[in-house]
């Protein structure tokens, strides 16, 4: 008798995420998650992890509107799976207790059932609190070990001794939770390490723990993987659907059901069923542009451990911010980066900061400037790293960010920081005149500025279709503008404008308000030009402030960085180029000081 084996549907949350950077509107996907629901799915990965900020990110939608139609679109009874980073929850940056806590509440309060909590270090303090959290809030928690191959020539960690002895602290910690995931966000496990590993948590655990394994296809290897976690004893593995599945994404259902022919194993599908929901979740993607990135295997990725959701997160940004050039220097530095870092988990948020590190080495020279994320993890700031970062980094980090090493606990440090919990998102909250409800809270906690833009209507939408109009303006206001050379594909409609596949809302008026448009003073001044491309996260001051040297005039942000902008000289800003939420360019004129 063959041995049923669960799995897990990703295509809605991991395969968005790796495919599409989680830019995916949640009403062109709807229809497929009922359709798959219909043909007898009932374990789905619904939300978390980017794919809670990227509504508000890109998408104008609310996340937690997206959570509460995808438990319509499914009925009560499927397990609606997210995805948590331990403290950080599912943002980059870690939080407080409160917010941890609101977090699970809010989550169960908007239909979901179980929460894969993780922590990228794999420091078992930053899954205690959070994973109470989610158990006290009645859902099922499962607690997650993370895995990789760590690059060539590197030693220290990620063995399946070094995963046993992180149960074992689990374990220690009398941790609650339901099942164990083993989760290789990059794919570069071996398979023979899987195999021991999952082998040896099985004996740790007996035969009635649920134990799934999650990996990619990213390096190729991933449905050999998956056959050796089933032999070792797994009992989950994690499955997409087309077109959001191969590549950087989970092998497809199919493809692993023709994997496993012949085994003694089954994943008890009517496989004609399956294919209808991939017929029509094809149907739903076709306007999406496809990045060839996110549907190839990578042989190289071991030597530099990208998982494939941040994969093309990242390369939808380089695109964003036409830096894409760049994307294989930045690739090639990870490797330097990981080995130095303390072998982290390149896995969310860590390996955001392996990028953000990288991108940095790359455009400004190396360890010239320091992510803030990846500097404050090597001074233990999201926790202990599996081992010790490299000596003369942490010193560059520690004078770059004037932080002092630390070894004391996420939370407790989160817990003493003013700008972080319910109190400061409260106070953002009420500084923009908005309603002060738990989700609003949540999102403004979550999501900083951009969220509280969202909140405030002023969010836009930013995702990547197919660019189907003709190369001729019609009478539907279809239009190319060139700017300083620079082509601009420009549609009109309804109010709105859609400048290269990202849309604004716009009102046109004959003639110009000068009592409307930015207030400037005449005269030369020093101009301060962008000095990589980005988003204008905020604006700190207004055309005729008084400021000082040094003084931030704005923030830009790139790569999910944040850079603060400052005066270079004592004098009164005599005009502010830009607007917050302007993408600009890398020399793009930003601010004049007169003084």
């Amino acid at each position: 008798m063959k041995k049923r084996i669960n799995f897990m549907v990703t295509a809605f949350r991991d395969g968005f995420q790796s495919v599409y950077g989680a830019r995916v509107l949640s009403k062109d996907f709807l229809p497929a998650v009922e359709a798959a629901s219909n043909a007898g799915i009932r374990h789905f990965e619904a939300g978390g992890g980017a794919r809670f900020q990227a509504p508000f990110f890109y998408c104008n939608e609310n996340g937690f509107d997206v959570m509460d139609d995808f438990r319509k679109a499914t009925g009560p009874d499927a397990n609606l799976q997210t995805l948590s980073r331990g403290v950080n929850v599912v943002g980059l940056a870690s939080q407080p207790r409160d917010i941890i806590k609101l977090h699970a509440d809010l989550f169960k309060k908007h239909g979901m059932t179980t929460i894969r909590n993780f922590d990228a270090l794999n420091d078992v303090n930053n899954l205690i609190y959070s994973g109470e959290c989610i158990v006290n809030a009645g859902l099922k928690h499962e607690v997650c070990i993370t895995m990789m191959e760590l690059p060539p020539g590197c030693e220290g960690a990620h063995t399946p001794e070094f995963y046993a002895g992180v149960l074992r602290k689990i374990l220690d910690a009398n941790i609650k939770f339901d099942s164990i995931c083993f989760k290789d966000a990059s794919g570069t496990s071996t398979p023979a390490k899987v195999y021991d590993t999952i082998k040896e948590a099985r004996n740790l655990l007996g035969d009635d723990m649920n134990i799934a394994f999650h990996s990619h296809e990213t390096a190729g290897i991933c449905v050999m993987q998956y056959k050796a976690a089933l032999e070792a004893g797994a009992s989950q593995i994690d499955l997409s659907l087309d077109p959001v599945s191969g590549g950087t994404c989970q092998p497809d259902v199919m493809t692993m059901w023709h994997a496993l022919k012949g085994s003694r194993f089954d994943l008890g599908i009517d496989p004609y069923k399956i294919i209808e929901v991939e017929e029509t979740l094809k149907d739903c993607l076709k306007d999406y542009y496809m990045p060839p990135e996110a549907k190839a295997v990578n042989p190289l990725i071991p030597f530099s451990p990208l998982p494939g959701g941040a994969l093309t997160a990242n390369t939808q940004m380089l695109r964003d911010n036409n830096l894409m050039d760049k994307y294989g220097e930045i690739t090639k530095a990870m490797g330097e980066v990981v080995e130095r870092g303390g072998f982290g988990t390149s896995v969310t948020p860590v390996s955001q900061f392996y990028f953000q590190q990288a991108f940095n080495n790359v455009m400004f020279g190396p360890w010239k400037k320091i992510a803030d994320g990846y500097g404050k993890m090597v001074l233990g700031y999201f926790g202990e790293t599996p081992c010790a970062p490299d000596p003369k980094l942490v010193e560059i980090a520690q004078e770059q960010l004037g932080l002092d090493p630390t070894t004391e606990k996420v939370v407790d440090i989160n817990g003493r920081d003013s700008s972080l919990g319910i109190k400061a998102a409260k106070t953002m909250l009420e500084d923009a005149n908005l309603p002060i409800t738990d989700e609003n809270i949540f999102i403004a906690a979550a999501c900083r500025e951009k969220g509280i833009l969202f909140l405030e209507g002023k969010a836009t939408t930013n995702i990547r279709k197919i660019d189907k109009s003709s190369s001729t303006a019609d009478a539907n206001g279809e239009y190319t503008v060139s700017v300083n050379g620079k082509k601009y594909a420009i549609e009109m409609k309804s109010g709105k404008a859609v400048v290269n596949g990202k849309e604004y809302s716009v009102d046109v008026e004959n003639g110009i308000d000068k009592n409307q448009t930015a207030p400037t003073i005449s005269g030369d001044g020093d101009t301060t030009t962008a000095p990589l491309p980005g988003l204008v996260l905020r604006v700190s001051v207004e055309a005729g402030a008084t400021v000082e040297e040094g003084d931030e005039i704005m923030v830009l942000e790139a790569m999910k960085m944040e850079s603060p902008i400052t005066a270079k000289k004592t004098g009164i800003v005599a005009r502010i180029s830009v607007s917050q939420g302007d993408q600009v360019t890398a020399g793009q004129e930003l601010f004049t000081i007169q003084g």
